[in-house]
């Protein structure tokens, strides 16, 4: 038997029914539900990665449960409900995409770009006037995404590097700030302040690259870890642990492990 939306929303309905609903599905409130959903948006983007189309579907069914739940608790509070939820993005998709639904045209990705955020900015105008070009940007974005976006929305005021040599100077400015210190032991404030500033510029270096901050960590993280495993495979079957190495032999194993192939260059 195939299910449907609104038998999903009949489940969330049941589950926050105050008299025979669950226990803790009532005791939940958006503040509480949305750490959650925070969960699960990075465990639809983690099937994604590794391919496992057989997960994503079970991951998007989580992330959709997410959804439903915030528009039960809104209906509960005769705020809004999930068919409003339904209208609003749809209309939002129409809007933006003027070129598909209406007899607007671009020339290329560039102005089709241009124009979406153009929209966005529109869109937000309406909802509350904005105070300053930072407005809007979400507290709860992990912090070198949220960098890349303050970083964006000034420079569409023109509070930007023209060249990306700038930005690479900036790196290394903070870099020596950072490393002078460290050099002048403190109680640690200082150095953590520095230390934000140099990953504050990394991302901006990012961005006049071209890269996106966040996946390239998260790719360098994957090739850290498939590296680190290699290494342990190597040291299996012997009478070594990592341990117990010197950091000259750790060094030269990873050596090893970067010579046979494993896992990129770099």
């Amino acid at each position: 038997m195939s299910r449907s939306i609104e038998d999903l929303l009949a489940i969330m309905s049941r589950l926050r029914d105050p008299e025979h609903g669950c226990p803790w599905d009532l005791e939940q409130d958006f503040s509480s539900i949305a750490p959650y959903t925070v969960e699960e948006a990075y465990e639809v983007a983690d099937a994604i990665e590794r391919g496992a189309l057989d997960e994503l579907r079970g991951e998007l069914g989580d992330l959709l449960l997410q959804v439903v739940f915030h528009a039960q608790m809104a209906r509960e509070q005769g705020k809004f409900d999930f068919g409003d939820v339904v209208e609003a993005i749809c209309e939002k998709m129409i809007c933006r995409h003027p070129h598909v639904f209406a007899d607007s045209s671009v020339s290329g990705r560039q102005e089709l770009h241009q124009a979406w955020e153009q929209h966005k900015e529109r869109e937000r105008d309406q909802r509350s006037p904005r105070q300053s070009a930072l407005d809007g940007v979400a507290l709860a974005l992990p912090a070198l995404l949220r960098s890349e976006k303050l970083q964006r929305r000034a420079a569409r005021v023109g509070f930007d590097w023209d060249q990306v040599a700038g930005v690479i100077g900036k790196c290394r400015e903070e870099l020596a700030e950072l490393e002078a210190e460290l050099a002048c032991p403190g109680d640690g404030s200082a150095v953590a302040e520095e230390l934000g500033d140099l990953l504050f510029s990394c991302v901006n270096l990012a961005r006049h690259a071209g890269v996106a901050a966040e996946q390239a960590l998260q790719a360098s993280n994957r090739k850290f870890e498939r590296r680190f495993h290699a290494m342990e495979r190597l040291l299996q079957g012997t009478d070594k642990k990592m341990q117990d190495l010197s950091l000259p032999e750790l060094d030269a194993l990873w050596k090893q492990v970067k010579r046979a192939g494993h896992c990129d260059s770099g």
